[in-house]
């Protein structure tokens, strides 16, 4: 595929990508990607991956569930060891390459999705809860307290 420059894209559904749909709320909708493979100027090989996915996420706000885009467009370079990491230029990341080298494109896909899931997802419409909001109740008077643990200990003071 690098040799030949080779393109592909196409629309892959959600569903079809198990690890991704294990941290979403919902595994509607699809994928559409292009995988573009060819060597740079230096002789490295790589493939530029661009992804557009609506995911179905809980914000962590409001535990609703929501949808939010998310767009991948990245290049990794193809290396077939460890070693050859250093090599690769900036801002390139290293994607190994099994020892076929044969690559799986879905699972390409899914682990740039899953790389792009935010750590703490929040709904940027939602609103914090009204027991967050609200103001705090009146406070009352230290001698009204009724279940202050520490009263007992307090009169055992005093004697």
């Amino acid at each position: 595929m690098v040799s030949a420059r080779r393109s592909f894209q196409g629309s892959l559904p959600i569903a079809a990508m198990p690890r991704l749909c294990e941290v979403l709320a919902d595994d509607a909708g699809s994928a559409t990607y292009e995988l573009d493979f060819g060597r740079d100027e230096y002789g490295t090989a790589y493939v530029d991956v661009r992804v557009r996915a609506p995911l179905w996420l809980v914000c962590q706000r409001s535990l609703e569930p929501f949808v939010m885009p998310v767009t991948v467009e990245s290049r990794l370079g193809l290396i077939r060891s460890e070693r050859e990491e250093s090599a690769l230029p900036g801002g390139v990341e290293p994607l190994l390459v099994a020892e076929d080298d044969k690559l799986n494109p879905i699972d390409v896909i899914e682990d740039e999705l899953l790389l792009a899931l935010p750590l703490v997802p929040v709904n940027p419409d939602s609103e914090l809860p009204e027991e967050v909001t609200r103001p705090p109740a009146e406070a009352t008077p230290a001698g009204e307290r009724s279940d202050n643990p520490f009263a007992v200990l307090r009169e055992l003071k005093k004697n």
